[in-house]
């Protein structure tokens, strides 16, 4: 349950797995030969576990399939293909490759977060700092003077005093919030409805669905390429999607593949989450049977989109962001600053 590979040693395992399979190696000894190149504890005892079963006369991919829960159907069934079409070796090479352009994709969309994340915590620990630490030791300066408080001083005045009171309450219900929000993500109808609320979301709806689409893309076409029948190869992709969307969605249209419709024809009444350049691409690659180059293509293209989606949101955010920022800080700082401007003009006349 709590095992986890990053995907960094997957890429590396199944290229170091070509590398041995290619030279010759038989499987147990490429194994062994992995094995003692491995830093990591977790793999180097599932790396046993499959020398044990494929000497008990497993194949690769059913040794594989005993550790389902972290290499997933698209690794094992790569595999389980290229044992039956004697290309083990280049299908692992094609596996490497997907895994490292699936990293490529998700690493990008992290940076483009980082700023932002590190503005939203600057604004939150400046604004607290002003509001909890300075303004409390001014305070009292007011109170002993007879000036009339601009309204904003107010207002933190009564936010100081709610949370000196109400301060641990609000902090355990947002704990309860955010601990119950946990469990219910958990719930599937409560999941996909959350994953069905971001398509309402400007712009980042359309960054989301090319993230999709481009993954949706790289691996029904390695799956066509490594010799899956298409229907299999669109239940296989359905289970790849973390976005309850889409996989709602394919495993549909595994059924409607298999009564004879295609699967462009299909897709395209989802043209929200399809677009039709994707539909078109696909009808045409299942007219002419150029699926596969079709798919990468649009693989190709859908990441360089994501990229460009990513820099656009960039953008948006780093302007919005500031705005919020200096409209907190500005708001506690007049508010600070204001009474004390009053005190002096007092002082003065």
């Amino acid at each position: 349950m709590f095992e986890h590979l990053p995907l960094q040693e997957k890429i590396n395992f199944s290229r170091h797995l070509s590398i041995v399979i290619k030279a010759g190696l038989p499987l147990i000894d490429g194994l062994r030969v992995i094995k003692n190149q491995l830093t990591s504890k977790m793999l180097i005892k599932i790396v046993d576990r499959m020398i044990e079963g494929i000497d008990r006369g497993q194949s690769l991919a059913d040794s594989l399939e005993d550790h389902k829960n972290i290499f997933g159907d698209f690794f094992i069934n790569i595999v389980r293909v290229g044992e039956a079409s004697g290309t083990l070796s280049q299908n692992l090479v094609y596996l490497s490759e997907e895994l490292k352009k699936s990293k490529d994709l998700k690493r990008k969309v992290k940076s483009a977060l980082v700023y932002p994340i590190i503005i939203l915590i600057a604004t939150v620990a400046i604004t607290a700092f002003l509001t909890f630490v300075v303004f409390p030791k001014i305070i009292p300066v007011f109170s002993g003077l007879d000036i009339e408080l601009p309204a904003t001083t107010k207002i933190l005045i009564s936010v100081l005093d709610f949370s000196k009171n109400y301060g641990w309450l609000l902090l355990g219900g947002i704990i309860a919030l955010l601990i119950g929000l946990k469990f219910l993500s958990r719930v599937k109808a409560v999941k996909y409805l959350l994953h069905r609320s971001v398509f309402f979301i400007p712009t980042v709806s359309n960054l989301v669905a090319y993230v999709n689409i481009a993954n949706f893309s790289r691996i029904l076409g390695l799956l066509l390429r490594s010799g899956v029948r298409i229907v299999e190869a669109i239940t296989i992709t359905s289970g790849t999607f973390d976005n309850l969307v889409y996989r709602r969605i394919l495993s549909k249209a595994e059924d409607e593949v298999r009564r004879g419709e295609q699967l462009a024809e299909y897709l395209s009444k989802y043209s929200k989450f399809f677009p039709p350049l994707l539909t078109g691409m696909v009808q045409i690659g299942e007219n002419t049977g150029n699926l596969e180059e079709n798919l990468f293509y649009l693989a190709d293209y859908y990441t360089e989109e994501v990229d460009n989606k990513i820099h656009g949101l960039t953008n948006l955010l780093e302007p919005v962001l500031l705005l919020v920022m200096g409209l907190l800080v500005g708001f506690v700082a007049i508010s600070i600053i204001m009474p004390i401007y009053s005190i002096s003009q007092g002082l003065g006349s």
